[in-house]
């Protein structure tokens, strides 16, 4: 933001002053820095009083160390010099929060901020906690504040019973953070044990069961003791001047509250009725709204996670789709590849067994042929020569001359020279007497056989 137009109407929207030429003078006199101008006229404001301005000063002192607490001073009137005041209290927490009086939503919801009155952020570091505290508490802290939280519970409880407003035992961040999840106002009670009217004020109205029921019912409540650490700050960050004190605060996006109603002073339960609920109707708006924006900020998540998880899905499935079509067409391209294989296989061994057969084949005629060569010319018929006559296991005879000096391997020539029988595979074999003219035996002459003169064989197939 640049133009000094522009910053003289967000002065105006966050303070109230409608006086212009005002306006103008102050951010003049701080170079036109808005940040600057409005955090020195909010240091400077207080809250009107109904006593005739009358400022009233409360303190406590520290017990156990005797350490004197601050003195909570009350902010002074501002007038925005149209006649009429306004209220404005920077709160300093090590966060950043402001308050302002209720009625200013549409311009604090202008700057961003998730609140029902007016809101401006400031950065933290110079009011004591330095420029290098980080804007989220540590686990140590906050589990320091927890057990100072649950302590106070502990002693409320001692001191005034278990019926009462529910007071969280977590430490003050953690609770305006229970309080933004559930999307509701957090009540602030601060506790000064030495103060005469807090005994009544804790017995009479945190204790009434209609205020109680109401606040548990409504807010979410945290509790703490001016005598502790986080109450003391509590303390002097929300200016309490006058006790009992409660206070009602909002929760704000980027560690940021809004202070939207404080409650200074003893009070009936029907006094503090009527305050919490006009606060709770005039923040049920932004309530409502930062709920349904929230629920709706919920359900475009999910929604976007079902959209997503169904494109997932939808794609899983494309892919598993596709995988296995590649799967399918692979198998069926190892198949194709298997078969062709197979069949190449095949026919070589075909062409393989034929070669191999013609060439046996060729072989054994070309057996058959040396076989029927060294058998000689067949003699002719005289003393010297045996007639041999061999039947055949299909019923066909061979008959051929042969010298009596010619041996029984001659005779196998013959009838494998002469007919389709494998050789080798049969034994040349006489009826009577019975004798089978094996391989030990083919080294005898016809005559030393006694197959001379002439002889009958048979041809017995081997099992």
């Amino acid at each position: 933001m640049t133009d000094s137009t522009d910053k003289l109407s967000y002065f105006q929207a966050i303070t109230g002053v409608e006086d212009i030429d005002l306006c103008t003078e102050i951010l003049s006199a701080h170079n036109w820095d808005l940040e600057q101008a409005i955090s020195t006229f909010t240091s400077t404001s207080s809250t009107v009083k109904n006593d005739n301005n009358t400022p009233a000063t409360t303190s406590a002192t520290a017990t156990g160390n005797n350490t004197p607490i601050d003195t909570f001073q009350p902010p002074e009137t501002v007038n925005n010099g149209n006649g009429t005041s306004l209220v404005w209290n920077i709160i300093t927490l090590p966060i950043t929060i402001v308050s302002g009086s209720l009625g200013l939503v549409s311009s604090a919801i202008g700057l961003g901020f998730w609140i029902a009155g007016g809101v401006l952020s400031y950065t933290l570091g110079v009011l004591g906690f330095g420029s290098s505290v980080s804007p989220r508490i540590s686990s140590s802290s906050a589990n320091s504040a927890g057990a100072e939280a649950v302590e106070f519970v502990e002693m409320f409880e001692r001191e005034y019973g278990n019926r009462h407003v529910n007071f969280v035992g977590e430490g003050f961040m953690e609770v305006l953070q229970r309080s933004r999840r559930e999307f509701k106002l957090m009540f602030v009670y601060l506790h000064s044990p030495e103060h005469p009217d807090t005994e009544k004020f804790c017995v009479e109205t945190l204790c009434s069961e209609v205020l109680s029921e109401f606040v548990n019912e409504n807010f979410v409540a945290w509790g703490g003791s001016v005598r502790g650490v986080e109450g003391f700050k509590m303390g002097n960050s929300l200016k309490a001047s006058k006790f009992p004190f409660c206070a009602v605060v909002m929760a704000a996006t980027n560690q940021r509250i809004a202070l939207l109603q404080q409650i200074e002073g003893p009070k009936s339960p029907e006094e503090m009725l009527t305050l919490l609920q006009r606060v709770l109707e005039e923040s049920s708006t932004v309530l409502v709204a930062a709920r349904l924006e929230a629920e709706e900020r919920i359900n475009n998540i999910r929604l976007r996670e079902e959209q997503d998880a169904a494109y997932q899905a939808a794609l899983e499935a494309d892919q598993a789709r596709e995988r296995q079509r590649k799967e399918e067409e692979e198998r069926l391209a190892r198949e194709a590849a298997e078969a062709e294989r197979k069949q190449k296989e095949e026919e070589e061994a075909r062409v393989k067994a034929a070669r191999e057969a013609a060439e046996r084949e060729a072989a054994l005629v070309k057996l058959r042929e040396e076989k029927g060569l060294s058998l000689g010319p067949e003699p002719e018929k005289g003393p010297d020569v045996s007639q041999v006559l061999v039947r055949l296991p299909n019923g066909d005879r061979k008959g051929r001359r042969f010298y009596c000096t010619a041996t029984i391997q001659s005779l196998y020539d013959f009838v494998d020279s002469s007919s389709s029988l494998e050789i080798g595979n049969y034994t040349l074999a006489t009826n009577f007497p019975r004798v089978l003219y094996g391989p030990d035996k083919l080294s005898l002459t016809l005559k030393e056989a006694g197959l001379h003169p002439q002889v009958s064989l048979f041809v017995e197939l081997n099992s």
